[in-house]
């Protein structure tokens, strides 16, 4: 007898259904959730990373900060989740590297100031000594 090709074995069926079944499955895995939880974060490190200190001494990474969080809010309302996610996660390090930024800039200036009047102090010194 001949088979028609019209009908297809029950192999061929299960294969299929197995087939079906694990795109369906893989499928699944690959819908991303809405980075909610890391835009707020992301949000709060650069809202406290925003101060008069950052903006004077850090304003370029307090900036590229902004500007990440922001183009992470656009993906997700363009449903572009996973840009949206890898936004975030930098602006929030973005706004970690511009506080770390401007704390250094002013240990910097602090040291300065202080190796100044050391400097001014040791002129004192040596003035009031050669009298």
């Amino acid at each position: 007898m001949k088979k028609s090709l019209l009908i297809p074995s029950a192999s061929t069926v299960l294969a299929l259904t197995l087939a079906s079944a694990a795109v369906i499955a893989l499928g699944g895995c690959a819908v991303t959730p809405p980075p909610n939880e890391k835009i707020a974060v992301a949000e709060a490190a650069v809202q406290r990373a925003n101060t008069s200190t950052t903006s004077e001494n850090a304003n370029a990474e307090l900036q590229i900060a902004n500007d990440k969080l922001a183009s992470a809010r656009q993906a997700l309302l363009n449903k572009n989740y996973m840009r949206a996610d890898q936004l975030a996660e930098e602006a929030q390090v973005d706004a970690q590297v511009a506080e770390l930024h401007a704390q250094s800039e002013l240990a910097r200036k602090a040291a300065k100031e202080s190796q100044d009047a050391a400097r001014v102090l040791r002129e004192e010194i040596n003035r009031n000594t050669v009298r």
